[in-house]
Formats: C-alpha cells, sequence, structure tokens
C-alpha cells in the first residue's frame, strides 16, 4: 500500500499485479486518488485517501494498489486538498476541481467534458479530463528501428498533423484524413519531394475546446493528441504515433518535435484548473504577489511554468526521455525556448535545465532546437542564447532574406552575413567556436505568411469565418508584387509573385546552415493572407492539395532546388566557407552601398570534394549583365528569371559559352563548375 515514489505518473507492476501512482505536491495537506469505470464519471469506483505518514516521501505523493482490489477502474484523477502555501492560496485555486495527472500517458474526456466546468467554481466532477489507465505493457515491434541523424543534406519540414492531410482533396481515405496513420501513408510524397526531417507542430493532448488548432497551449505533455489518431482505441493513439516514427526512419527521415514547456492551457486567474493550478500552484507557475494578477506572464498565454524549478525541470526531463526512450523521436524544437531562462520571480539568470539536458546519457544524441525568444521581448539569438549547442530558429534569415528579395535598399551585406552562416550570431572564433548547421535558417514557418501569401499580401486578413487573426510574430517585409490579394490577378503579378517565391527559396537552399520550410510552400499553399490561424482548423490552414496540380512548375523547381542542395555538401558544411567563399558584383568586388541590389559569389568545392558554384543574385526591377570572376567552363543550372522546365537544368546540361550571363530582374542565377 506504501508504494514507491518514483517513476511518476501511473505505472503497472507485472510482478505485482499492481498498480503504482505518484503525484508531486510541496504544499497540500491531503491528497486524494479517485478511480473511475466506464460508466458514470460523475462517481468514481475507488477513493484512496493518501496517509502523508505512510504515502509521502519529501513531496511526493504515492501508493501502490492491487489490480484486483481497484474494481475494473479505467480512469483516474485527484482531488488536492489545503494548499499551505499563501501564493497558492493567492491564486484562488479550487480544491474541488478534480485534476488530471501530469504525467499521464493518455487523456480520456468524458462526454460531458467541460473547459467551462474547470473555469467556474465547485466540482466539475464527470465534466473533467481523465488519466487513462492503461492496459498491461504490451510492446511495440519496433523491427530494428534507429535514429536517422542528417547532416549537410538536412532539409526540414515543418508541418501540422491534422493540416498535413485533413482535407478532401488529400488523396486519403477518411478515416486516416489528419491522423498520424495519414502521415504514413503520404511517406512516397515525403520522399519524392525530398526532405529529410519533419518538424512537427506540438502533438501533446491539447484541450479540444480550447480553440487551439495550433496545439501551442498545451494539456498533457506525455500523452500524443487523441484525435490525431485514426485508432481510437485504449492506446491507440500511442501505438499509431509509434508507427509513424518508424515507418518515417525506414524512409530515411527524422522525427522532430515542437514541443511547449513554457505555458499550459490553464492561462491566467480566470481560466480553467485542470491539473498544475490544483496540485501545486506556486511550484509549478511563476506567480506574484499582486492578487489582481497573480499569474506572471511572459509567454503571452496567461502563465508561465516555473521551470527554475527542481519538480518542473524533472517533468521536462522525464518528457523528453519518454518521448526519445519510448517513442523514439529524434530531436525537439522547443517553444519559446528562452524562457528557461526565467528565474521565478521573472528575472533573467542560468538555467539548469540546459546541463540537465546535455548531461542526460538519454539525451546524448538528439537534435535540440531552441525559438530563443519568450512573448514579452527576451531575445536571445545566437551567442546570447544558453544552449550553446542547440541550433536555433534564425529570425535574423528569414527577415534579412525577406527584405533582400523584397528590393529594399541597404540589404546586400546582410543577405551576404545569412548566406555565409549568420557567424555574427553564431560566431567560430577561439572562444565560442559555433558551427553554422547551428543556425536553423527559414523564410516562412507556422508563424506568419505562407511563402504564396508572403509576395501576395501586404497587408493582414481575417478569416473569411470572422475569426480575427490576432498578431502574429513575422508578417513583416511583405511585398504583394503589385496587387493585393489573390482575386483577379494580372498574369504580369502572378508570374513575378512565382519567380519570387522561387527567388525566396532557392536563396533558403544555397546558404550555410539548416534550411526549413512550412508544408504547403512547395505547392504555394494560401491561407487567404491569415498571418496567424491559430484557431483555424479548417480549409484556411488545411493543405490544399488541388495547388500541387495547380502549381505542379513551383513544385517541379522545388524538388530539384532540395536535390541541387543534397547534392552539393559545400553549401551546408560543418564549418564556415572561409577562404573557400569570394564575395563579388556584377562586375567586380561586392557592392554593399545602399543602392545596391545585386550580389554575386563563388564558392569551391575543393576541400569537401565537391564541384565549385558561382551564384547571381539580382534584386533590382532592370536586368543586370554579370562578368564571371571566376574561369570558367561554368554551366547553368538555374535561373529563376526562366519559365519551367528552363529554370532548373541538370549539373551539366547547359554550358555557358561566354564570360559574362544576363540575370534578369528579380532573379537569381546558379552556375556549376
Amino acid at each position: 500500500m506504501e508504494g514507491s515514489p518514483y517513476p511518476m505518473g501511473v505505472c503497472y507492476i507485472p510482478e505485482e499485479d499492481a498498480y503504482n501512482f505518484t503525484l508531486y505536491s510541496k504544499n497540500a495537506v491531503q491528497v486524494t486518488l479517485l478511480l473511475f469505470g466506464e460508466e458514470g464519471y460523475e462517481k468514481p469506483v475507488l477513493t484512496f485517501d493518501f496517509n502523508p505518514l505512510r504515502n509521502k516521501s519529501q513531496r511526493v505523493w504515492h501508493c501502490r494498489l492491487n489490480k484486483s482490489e481497484m474494481a475494473s477502474a479505467r480512469y483516474y484523477a485527484y482531488q488536492v486538498h489545503g494548499c499551505t502555501d499563501h501564493l497558492s492560496r493567492l491564486c484562488r485555486i479550487d480544491p474541488e476541481k478534480i485534476l488530471l495527472d501530469p504525467y499521464a500517458r493518455e487523456v480520456f474526456f468524458p462526454p460531458e467534458f467541460s473547459r467551462s466546468a474547470a473555469t467556474s467554481p465547485g466540482s466539475n466532477i464527470g465534466k473533467s479530463p481523465l488519466g487513462f489507465i492503461l492496459p498491461d505493457h504490451e510492446e511495440f515491434d519496433w523491427q530494428g528501428d534507429h535514429m536517422v541523424p542528417h547532416e549537410h543534406d538536412l532539409v526540414i519540414y515543418e508541418m501540422h498533423v491534422r493540416g498535413f492531410s485533413r482535407n478532401p482533396n488529400a488523396g486519403l481515405g477518411k478515416d486516416t484524413r489528419g491522423t498520424f496513420a495519414g502521415i504514413i501513408e503520404k511517406i512516397p510524397y515525403l520522399q519524392e519531394l525530398g526532405i529529410t526531417a519533419v518538424e512537427l507542430m506540438p502533438v501533446h493532448q491539447s484541450d479540444p475546446q480550447a480553440s487551439d488548432y495550433w496545439g501551442y497551449m498545451p494539456l498533457n505533455f506525455f500523452s500524443p493528441h487523441k484525435s490525431f489518431a485514426a485508432n481510437q482505441a485504449p492506446a491507440g493513439a500511442i501505438h499509431e504515433f509509434r508507427k509513424m516514427v518508424r515507418e518515417l526512419h525506414k524512409a530515411g527521415i527524422e522525427v522532430i518535435l515542437d514541443v511547449v514547456f513554457s505555458h499550459t492551457t490553464e492561462e491566467g486567474t480566470n481560466g480553467p484548473t485542470y491539473h498544475l493550478k490544483g496540485i501545486d500552484t506556486s511550484t509549478y507557475y511563476l506567480v506574484a504577489e499582486d492578487p489582481e494578477h497573480p499569474f506572471i506572464d511572459f509567454s503571452g498565454t496567461g502563465n508561465t511554468l516555473r521551470t527554475d524549478h527542481p519538480a518542473v525541470q524533472l517533468m521536462i526531463m522525464d518528457c523528453l526521455r519518454y518521448w526519445v526512450k519510448e517513442m523514439h523521436v529524434d530531436g525537439f524544437r522547443f517553444d519559446l525556448a528562452s524562457i528557461f531562462t526565467r528565474r521565478s520571480d521573472g528575472t533573467i539568470g542560468e538555467a539548469p535545465i540546459f546541463s540537465d539536458i546535455a548531461t542526460d546519457p538519454d539525451l546524448a544524441r538528439i537534435r535540440l532546437i531552441g525559438e530563443p525568444w519568450d512573448a514579452q521581448g527576451l531575445y536571445q539569438l545566437g551567442r546570447s542564447f544558453p544552449g550553446i549547442s542547440w541550433q536555433q530558429w534564425n529570425g535574423g534569415f528569414r527577415d534579412d532574406v525577406r527584405r533582400f528579395v523584397k528590393g529594399d535598399e541597404g540589404m546586400v551585406g546582410a543577405l551576404m552575413q545569412r548566406i555565409y552562416g549568420s557567424d555574427n550570431l553564431f560566431p567560430d572564433d577561439l572562444l565560442h567556436a559555433y558551427h553554422p548547421y547551428q543556425s536553423i535558417n527559414y523564410v516562412t514557418s507556422h508563424d506568419g505568411f505562407t511563402l504564396y501569401d508572403l509576395v501576395s499580401y501586404n497587408e493582414k486578413h481575417n478569416a473569411a469565418n470572422g475569426h480575427h487573426n490576432e498578431d502574429g510574430m513575422a508578417y513583416n517585409f511583405t511585398w504583394n508584387c503589385g496587387w493585393e490579394g489573390d482575386r483577379d490577378v494580372p498574369a504580369s503579378v502572378l508570374e513575378l509573385r512565382k519567380r519570387q517565391a522561387k527567388n525566396l527559396f532557392m536563396l533558403l537552399m544555397l546558404a550555410n546552415g539548416s534550411p526549413m520550410f512550412v508544408a504547403g510552400d512547395e505547392f504555394l499553399q494560401t491561407q487567404g493572407g491569415n498571418n496567424n490561424p491559430y484557431n483555424q482548423d479548417n480549409l484556411t490552414t488545411w493543405l490544399d492539395w488541388s495547388r500541387l496540380e495547380l502549381m505542379q512548375e513551383h513544385f517541379a523547381f522545388v524538388k530539384k532546388a532540395i536535390a541541387f542542395r543534397k547534392r552539393h555538401p559545400t553549401l551546408g558544411r560543418s564549418r564556415f566557407w572561409r577562404a573557400d567563399v569570394k564575395w563579388y558584383g556584377p562586375s567586380g568586388a561586392a557592392d554593399i552601398s545602399p543602392a545596391s541590389r545585386t550580389l554575386a559569389y563563388f564558392l569551391s568545392g575543393k576541400s569537401v570534394n565537391d564541384r565549385d558554384l558561382y551564384v547571381m543574385v539580382n534584386a533590382g526591377g532592370e536586368s543586370m549583365d554579370f562578368q564571371f570572376m571566376e574561369p570558367g567552363p561554368w554551366s547553368r543550372v538555374v535561373d529563376t528569371s526562366l519559365k519551367h522546365p528552363q529554370d532548373f537544368l541538370e549539373d551539366d546540361q547547359e554550358e555557358v559559352r561566354y564570360p559574362h550571363y544576363a540575370v534578369g530582374s528579380r532573379s537569381v542565377a546558379v552556375f556549376v563548375r
């Protein structure tokens, strides 16, 4: 009956045919475990009151129950009474609330589930999410699965599980559209595209009543989102997720999870109480002495996880280990990762979680990607980010490349810096010795305009169903090519948009660093100018697969651009190009004056057993004649001003006969030697 204080959550003990339950709460004076059966979620089949003299070790409450005495229970929850901490009382947490185990491996929502009941005073029994007591341990056949890390050929494809294949025109059966199984069916498409890693927007269980389509308001960190699974049987989502990972690995594709350890769906004082608020508010969240605003908010959602607390750090570490060891994922992208550096009082300091991750043997080889900012102005891009070996979303690359292609003045020097690998942010001097691959280069992501909308809209547009698209973090530096929106677009404007989209994508593939783009950009997906459709679970965000046929020429260009990058390891190096690169203008040295909109560079491939490259970029409105500043013969591969299929040729298909080349207005040309 005493049980064990570890592992956290609920686990089955086969040799005893028993289940062990644990819960961390520093300030509770009484904890009750409630077990529920298949029916009657308003009345537990068994309650167990933890005796602090027998069922508590330090701050962990624990017990062990034989399966025979659990009365066929399938679900469980807790009630926590009498928090002794005045900060928890300041947050006005209701002790009558039914509380979900933060470590639950699967979440069950009863038919009467209600977010408003968790927000209103009083008990929400029968309407609260419950932890699922998983069946006795069942082994999954991984078929020898192992990690598939990529280096110079890493190309990251950011996707939303549901949005990727939910559209009826996705070519899938009704049951698998928008699921992990749907991704499995689309693996041949991903292989044809050529990407080598998928970065899945949050797959953790969220609140189905929170209008949280994107998934950045997590309810539970350990369980896959139930509606992302075609298999709705108990543990079906877990099994289906594992199968997806296994099959992606067979195809040579890494699986990276976008994780949110900065906040939860409980929001602030007026939000619901599902788990952490009621279990131990001041342990799990940053709180203040202000009775009107007790929750400190650095996430923009109403609350901030207290990641400098040992219990929260343990929860995060246990979660990462679970997804690596039990689910075989290859890495994580941490949303608002700079929040890890927030102390309990909100100031900025050291973050032990970074050293915990770095020294954990189970996490030693995984890919770690940080979004190096929070929602309240903290910006730690590059050397100021404490995860010194992490990769980082490089918002500087996004902004500078957009501005150059748009035609802004004074951007040539910035473009050189970004193409080189952003060594101003990731310096390779003796003290720092950063690597260019630590820069996650991107022009588009889920947060902001799609690639097509980036060249089609100057303004943000609300969704047709009336939902307002709040300010996103990345809608700046757009240009509609002379025509706002997508209605009655002149043919000349549409052609310019397609060329600008090719320019942006080609520069992404030509830059040193790790390229990433958002799903749908390969066939110019549009969201109708909505830059922040976080709550749009509809055709606004579901990939429109009819555009694969409509924009087949752009799709062909993207495939060739990805293949070109993978074929030339000289582009994506572990080290900076250093003496292997020479920068030029149209007819001499590079012109970095404010009025300049042209750049060329020569990249030797000799040191990495690759071919030499010569790139010419013209962001101006007139054609420009470029001289080859390095002897040929050169073969033209790319010219974005030309129409398909002449815009992208094989490496030796067309030799340039003259020592110069006319680069059209707003175009990129690439040559090999």
